[in-house]
């Protein structure tokens, strides 16, 4: 079904454009969100992408429906991405390990919050540590790979990552601590 509509838009039939939009709305505005948590900044993020979505299918080989919704995530990841960089939100932190000096280094309990509770503490992080969390956590890509993407080195990924994680940590602990 994925394909014919695929085909259908490639022949500019706008029925058919607006049926892959429903069909998958929802699933890149959560991944836009992940990384745009501004609603109207996010909302014009996901239009975007979906413009060049199919302006783009033109040249997209068609496998199947997983490799067409990887492709169209990463059109989504890197739409905000872009907005990031374009707007000078995109600033890696440089938060130092003595403010972490003072939490104990065990992990938070995190099964005792939602999904949705996790999601709001990730989009709290500062832009830098959200976006490396979500491409390597969430997107898959390696430190080498975010390097490339976000114009920094490996090892500036990789410490990203760990501030951040360190971060969210302390951010679990003080959630589950201040719930009624």
């Amino acid at each position: 079904m994925v394909e014919q509509l695929v085909e259908r838009i490639r022949k500019k039939d706008q029925r058919a454009m607006k049926q892959l939009y429903l069909m998958y709305v929802d699933e890149l505005s959560s991944v836009c969100y992940r990384y745009v948590p501004d609603d109207d900044s996010a909302k014009d993020v996901l239009q975007n992408s979906f413009i060049k979505i199919f302006t783009s299918l033109t040249t997209f080989e068609y496998r199947n429906e997983s490799s067409f919704r990887g492709w169209m995530t990463k059109v989504v990841v890197n739409e905000a991405l872009h907005y990031l960089k374009e707007r000078k939100r995109l600033q890696l932190s440089d938060l130092r390990d003595a403010e972490f000096q003072q939490e104990a280094d065990e992990s938070p309990d995190s099964d005792t919050i939602s999904a949705d509770e996790l999601h709001q503490l990730i989009s709290e992080l500062p832009d830098g540590y959200r976006m490396v969390v979500n491409l390597y956590v969430f997107e898959g890509y390696t430190h080498r790979q975010i390097a490339e993407m976000l114009g920094i080195t490996a090892s500036t990924s990789a410490s990203q990552l760990y501030f951040a994680k360190r971060l969210l940590s302390k951010k679990i602990k003080e959630f589950i601590k201040n719930r009624p």
